[in-house]
């Protein structure tokens, strides 16, 4: 591969680049498997399955609100003292939802808590601190890896989870996922970065103030359209994330299939994630990249759609899916360091990421509100290809080169 030409990794980077990873995948696979909870909380609640997606939508947008303030706190101070508050958070969310018994407390737990905590211990963290430290000849690669080892995750995760519901119950699954998420703890002591590291890079001072950089680049449009699109990203990995298990239960499709499905799109995206991350490092464009993702996700959801429902038709389309499910991210996290550079990199992603979390707010409710009133999700599913058509037209403008503006504040 295009990597074996270059310089290898110092040990210290090596070391940072696998217990990322592992963040990474205890992170997002936990979060992965909150959507087989769906059915078997409501039931045993009492409540309705809106009361849930509304639970999971705040735990979307707190996410995405504590993301850019997560990525400051990187940016000034390092990653690790973040990963680890982050982690505690999150666990202690998983932890309170296991006891929660009205929707006031599952909002609490799973809505706030859990979301906050993602905030410090995601993978979205996990990438914005490899595109911090990673040389430029090994970022892009090191972006897609630490992106596929998030759906490892998945597909690891998830099918264990689900086992645990069947035989225990769904509180048994949240204990598991609650000790998944503390184990980053561990994890993160060994990511480079922090103020306190030799030589960390995170110490020199900021040149500009970050209301300045914020300002800054808000004003390039490029930047703007990448916000616009990643929405869309948001919009369609919540909705299928959180409703698609239920979906398929309304269906008759026992829920190890289900959770089968979601494990394939973790495990197709290992690939799909690790590519994008490696063709992004090319000379390549990475928005026509962008774009064409968006395009196949629209085509995968529509083919979903007009097939009848089989275990064949839901394993392809998970396959199908998991190619593209976090192929976005590489690029997208790409396209905001080939703007700005990479000294701002977990402030200025972590504004794009928010948009990626509104988008995921609105496309968890949008499952539970549409499910309540009309008894189906087909109307979601159809804005889901609809919204795969904005994105792939709004990537195409994107000027991909370095902000002039941006890089006078920050030399100055």
């Amino acid at each position: 591969m295009q990597q074996a030409t270059n310089p290898r990794l110092p040990a210290i980077l090596v070391v940072t680049l696998v217990a990322a990873c592992a963040i990474s995948l205890l992170s997002f696979g936990v979060r992965s498997a909150f959507g087989l909870f769906t059915a078997p909380l409501s039931a045993d609640a009492g409540v309705s399955r809106e009361v849930y997606a509304l639970a999971i939508a705040i735990q979307n947008l707190a996410w995405g609100l504590t993301q850019p303030f997560a990525g400051f706190v990187t940016d000034r101070f390092g990653p690790r003292r973040v990963m680890v508050g982050g982690a505690l958070l999150y666990s202690l969310g998983i932890v309170g939802l296991a006891f929660a018994a009205t929707p006031a407390q599952i909002y609490a737990t799973a809505g706030v808590l859990a979301g906050v905590g993602m905030g410090g211990a995601s993978f979205t963290t996990a990438v914005a601190a490899l595109g911090r430290l990673m040389p430029e000849s090994h970022r892009s690669w090191a972006l897609g890896l630490g992106t596929a080892a998030g759906s490892l995750g998945q597909f690891v995760i998830v099918p264990i989870t689900q086992s645990l519901v069947d035989a225990s119950g769904w509180r048994a699954g949240a204990w598991l996922m609650a000790a998944a998420v503390a184990a980053i703890v561990v994890a993160a002591v060994f990511v480079r970065g922090d103020s306190s590291d030799k030589g960390a890079s995170t110490t020199s001072a900021p040149s500009a103030g970050h209301l300045q950089i914020l300002a800054t680049a808000f004003a390039h449009p490029s930047y703007l359209l990448l916000v616009f699109g990643f929405f869309v990203c948001g919009f369609q990995l919540a909705f299928i994330t959180t409703h698609f298990p239920a979906y398929l239960m309304d269906r008759g499709v026992p829920g190890a299939v289900a959770s089968w499905a979601i494990a394939m799109v973790g495990l197709f995206n290992v690939v799909g994630a690790y590519l994008a991350g490696v063709l992004g490092g090319r000379d390549g464009s990475k928005k026509w990249l962008l774009s064409g993702v968006y395009w196949a996700r629209g085509a995968v959801l529509v083919a979903f759609v007009l097939t009848p429902v089989s275990t064949a038709s839901i394993l392809l389309f998970g396959a199908g899916m998991g190619l593209l499910w976090l192929s976005t991210v590489p690029l997208t996290s790409g396209l905001v360091a080939t703007f700005f550079g990479t000294r701002y990199m977990a402030t200025l992603f972590g504004f794009v990421f928010l948009s990626h979390q509104v988008g995921s707010f609105f496309g968890v409710y949008a499952g539970g509100y549409f499910y309540e009133r009309t008894g189906r999700y087909d109307a979601v599913w159809w804005l889901c290809i609809g919204l795969s058509i904005f994105a792939a037209l709004v990537n195409l403008p994107i000027r991909e080169r370095m902000s002039q503006r941006f890089d006078r504040l920050v030399a100055a």
